[in-house]
């Protein structure tokens, strides 16, 4: 095996240990396990993973009623044959019509639910675009600009999930503020930095206005996924060099920042975590913020064979793609035409397919931000 095939499945596993360790099903089995003292009336599950949230709680309470919403194309047909649950698929990153009805159908299952009863909300990253209830003035349209415009100024989602909930019914706590039961336990998967209940989801699943009955826990986060990937780089004889969340910036600052300091990396392990922003051009090509951190990535490595750098999005997608992000080496940056074009276009994504590194996983049944894992000989 060549030194690059070496150090791209040693990359891969180390990937994989890192999204097993935070998979929706097993961290809400987990939880439920902790809190063996709550049984629930209704199950509701919002985000990218809540697929694999909702199986985790269905497997403990097959009789439970459960509604989930999901990006289109994340559900299956396992849940979907059950006459007791319902499935809403909608848009992601930008909301569209879909969003409002899943708006809708969780403000009426919630508000309609018995004074004696128990709630459990299960929330993931991407909540914040796939379900939406609007006041009075504001328009589909209105919501689409606001957040296109937010996503293309380069906005943090901490900036971006912010805005939302000054105009959302149900962010902010407001969808449990209707719920008129006895109780709410919130489990949920960390798409943000510092893992703030109110900033996941836009605050869908967050407790502060009825603390009384309703308690919330981060199930998975980018820490626990980052102990996993540093646990099976040792597994695999490697020196965990570094392992710190600080994937936070703009895409270009942070390659000009990792990339002087890839120079003085000695051989082993390199594991970051978190979530970049980018600005886009008016006429966006192909791509997402991974794609292009791992394309202006492989500059600074152009050249190089004792490297490998993979940039993804733990959920599995990066921007508007199906591409998780790219997996680059010494020779990516010269393996087609116009890199400096394709990141000036944010075409990123088509110059890695092109140059055979882009990194396509498919849904992952998580999200909690996204990983660099470099491995270096």
């Amino acid at each position: 095996m060549g030194d690059n095939q070496r150090r791209r499945q040693a990359i891969l596993e180390i990937w994989q240990a890192a999204i097993d360790a935070v998979e929706g099903r097993l961290s809400v089995i987990k939880a439920i396990t902790d809190d063996d003292d709550f049984e629930p009336d209704l199950i509701i599950a919002v985000g990218k993973a809540a697929q694999a949230m909702a199986e985790g709680a269905l497997e403990k309470f097959p009789r439970c009623p459960a509604l989930i919403v999901t990006k289109y194309g994340h559900s299956d047909l396992t849940l979907k044959a059950r006459d007791s649950v319902e499935i809403i698929e909608s848009g992601h990153p930008i909301p569209d019509e879909q969003s409002l009805a899943a708006g809708r159908a969780l403000l009426e299952r919630v508000a309609a639910m018995p004074a004696d009863s128990r709630l459990l909300l299960l929330v993931s990253g991407g909540a914040s675009a796939l379900a939406e209830a609007l006041p009075d003035g504001m328009s589909l349209k209105d919501l689409k600009q606001m957040t296109e415009e937010m996503i293309a100024t380069g906005k943090t989602i901490g900036q971006i999930n912010a805005r939302r909930k000054e105009t959302s019914l149900i962010k902010d706590g407001k969808l449990i503020e209707v719920f008129p039961g006895a109780e709410v336990r919130v489990y949920a998967i960390s798409d943000v930095e510092g893992d703030a209940i109110g900033t996941i989801g836009s605050g869908i699943g967050d407790p502060h206005r009825t603390p009384e009955r309703a308690r919330a826990r981060i199930v998975a986060s980018n820490s626990i996924a980052r102990e996993q990937a540093a646990r099976r780089a040792r597994e695999l004889d490697l020196d965990v060099r570094r392992n710190d969340e600080s994937l936070y910036g703009d895409v270009f600052e942070l390659a000009e920042k990792i990339g002087e300091e890839i120079r003085d990396f000695r051989t082993g392990v390199y594991i970051l975590g978190g979530e970049p922003t980018v600005i886009l051009p008016d006429q966006p090509g192909r791509g997402g913020r991974n794609q292009s951190l791992a394309l202006a990535l492989a500059e600074h490595i152009a050249g190089r064979d004792d490297i490998s750098i993979l940039v993804a999005g733990t959920d599995g997608t990066d921007g508007p793609t199906d591409a998780a992000g790219g997996l680059v080496s010494g020779d990516t940056w010269n393996a087609a035409d116009d890199a400096h074009g394709a990141l000036e276009r944010a075409d990123a994504g088509s110059f890695l397919d092109r140059a055979g590194s882009l990194f396509t996983t498919g849904p992952t049944n998580t999200n909690v931000m996204d990983l660099v894992i470099a491995v270096v000989d």
